[in-house]
């Protein structure tokens, strides 16, 4: 039996988060992260294509957390505390410069993950933190002590971390304990769209487009990406992050409606109408309206009934109706998803009613605490999962002896 003042379950942004800030603020405590896997940080080592988007480029707590689907109301006192100026402040202290990219998105100045991994390994080596892997944790429970049984062996703490993200054998072990797990279901996920529309233009991007899925309240706006098997882009990782259990519950099989140009029915027709006129003798296929990419509009062009060789003058106006709704109220039949690159992310996890955020200590054992994706918090894309993990990390360290 192995005994430490702390051990953190799980070796990955949260949990190494963590036991850097609590060796930091009390050298005295002997602290061990204990991970699964033989390696440790290999969310962080894939993230933003390799980079690790650290966080966002949003600093009033009260819009960052617009961006987290489940969470909103409970990180906003957190945020207060720690958020994404002093994540920035936190690694270029520690000799890791970061930089703000046009989107907003937060990199390091390397574009590389190794950098972040490093300054981790680095830091936690430096402050004594113990790092045991293949350590598959098998049970915990409490008696005067924590005691974590694994695979390999046995240990013992007083202060217990889990931060060990989506790992549905965690969440059965503390739903064991008599926490309630809110049941996990795919967020981030791009949308399969098998259509004559898009099925020759994959790559192509609308770059301000309204999505609303119908019969929900679901709606989202931004760039979208056609893809080789459907739809990704802001506007639709947007949807799928807040519709990530409304839409688990149609099984993936939805309509959705599109409007590619952020403009309504009745203008767009007027608009036509006068390019009618104005064009007279050019092919309508051939002249892209409302800066929408060439490719995209010839498809919807011919979507319209109106062939590839037809010029203005002669189209009639159920034609010109017919285009206005392709580009304003596209209807298209969602029938599945795909994981979004290699960020998978997973809403659900320890209901939120159960965690105190002022410390993320569990409020129904002591000394038991909570850090990222474990609980049910997750965001969109672009850095805010990993400031989610970053502010429950460091807010727990400061709390842990109060």
């Amino acid at each position: 039996m192995k005994y430490f003042d702390v051990i953190i379950v799980g070796g990955g942004a949260a949990g190494f988060f963590a036991a850097i800030n609590i060796a930091e603020q009390y050298p005295d405590l002997t602290v061990a992260i204990l991970e699964k896997s033989k390696e440790v940080l290999s969310k962080v080592k894939v993230s933003g294509g390799g980079r690790c988007n650290v966080t966002h480029a949003e600093f009033i707590p009260q819009e960052l957390v617009k961006n987290y689907p489940r969470g909103e109301k409970e990180l906003l006192g957190p945020f207060h505390t720690f958020m994404t100026g002093d994540t920035m402040e936190w690694f270029e202290k520690r000799g890791v410069p970061l930089k703000i990219e046009d989107d907003g998105r937060i990199f390091p100045e390397s574009n590389s993950s190794q950098t972040i991994i490093d300054c981790f390994l680095y830091e936690a080596k430096k402050l004594g933190v113990e790092v045991i892997k293949q350590q598959v944790v098998t049970e915990f429970n409490k008696d005067e002590f924590w005691q974590v049984k694994t695979k390999a062996d046995q240990f013992s703490c007083e202060k217990l971390i889990i931060a060990t993200g989506s790992s549905t054998k965690i969440w059965e072990q503390l739903e064991q304990l008599g926490h309630s797990i809110v049941q996990p279901v795919p967020s981030l996920f791009t949308f399969n769209i098998n259509d004559s529309r898009i099925k020759e233009i994959p790559g192509v991007v609308a770059q301000n487009v309204t999505v609303k899925v119908l019969e929900t309240n679901l709606e989202s706006h931004g760039p979208l990406l056609i893809t080789h098997w459907g739809m990704s882009a802001p506007a639709i990782l947007k949807l799928s992050a807040f519709g990530a259990v409304e839409l688990a519950e149609k099984n993936y099989n939805f309509q959705i409606e599109i409007n590619f140009i952020n403009q309504d029915f009745e203008n767009v027709i007027s608009q036509l109408k006068q390019a009618k006129i104005d064009l007279a003798k050019k092919v309508v296929a051939n002249y892209s309206m409302f800066d929408l990419p060439k490719r995209l509009w010839n498809q919807l062009v011919l979507a319209s009934n109106i062939s590839q060789d037809m010029r203005w003058a002669d189209i009639n106006k159920s034609q010109l109706e017919n285009l206005s709704s392709q580009l304003t109220k596209a209807i298209f039949n969602v029938t599945g998803k795909s994981t979004f690159k290699e960020e998978f992310v997973t809403a659900g996890g320890i209901d939120l009613k159960e965690v105190n955020f002022k410390n993320y200590q569990s409020k129904l054992f002591e000394n038991l605490y909570f850090a990222g994706e474990v609980i049910n918090v997750d965001a969109i894309t672009g850095g805010f999962n990993f400031q989610n993990a970053w502010t429950g990390a460091y807010i727990l360290s400061k709390n842990l002896l109060s």
